[in-house]
């Protein structure tokens, strides 16, 4: 990621599409930790939680030192001010891809339902959230309601067919 697109202004693009794709490789993650979590048996809402906010949170990291190393290599200097500032910016949304499933996991935890009702439910909030995008960039190329829905469902199930691999190949 060069430092133009990393640490654009909000209204840039490259940097709009930058975030968007942090957070739709977080979200098919998360979905593949739910599915994950809801097969592997009886998980509790403190434990789902737990493996929900380390994911995000491992997610985070990696793109952080993984853009810092490659803004080292590329520029022979560590990111900082501006540029660091862009890095975490363009990162954030791989943390905003667990809000919803940990408030379901809490919804859980206090008896609302259960984690398995939970976890099914971020799930197909999570995949929800990927057909909306998808119908969202229909709309933008110019295709009419028939195109978006169809790119939307498209979307939405590649979205969890790379869940459902990521999930039973125990990645």
């Amino acid at each position: 990621m060069d430092h133009e697109s990393a640490a654009g202004p909000a209204g840039d693009p490259r940097f709009a599409a930058a975030r968007l794709k942090e957070r739709i490789y977080a979200t098919i993650t998360i979905i593949s930790v739910v599915i994950g979590l809801r097969s592997a048996g009886h998980v509790d809402a403190a434990g789902a939680a737990a493996t929900l906010l380390t994911t995000a949170v491992g997610l985070w990291l990696a793109a952080v030192v993984a853009d810092q190393q490659a803004h080292r290599v590329v520029h022979g200097r560590l990111a900082t001010g501006h540029e660091l500032r862009g890095i975490l910016s363009v990162s954030s949304p791989l943390l905003l891809s667990a809000v919803g499933p940990l408030v379901l996991v809490a919804a859980a935890a206090l008896g609302v339902m259960s984690v398995d009702t939970a976890l099914l439910a971020a799930a197909a909030v999570s995949v929800a959230g990927l057909f909306a995008w998808g119908c969202y960039g229909g709309v933008r190329m110019g295709g009419g309601a028939l195109a978006a829905l169809l790119a939307g469902a498209l979307d939405a199930a590649i979205g969890l067919a790379v869940a459902l691999v990521k999930a039973f190949a125990g990645h």
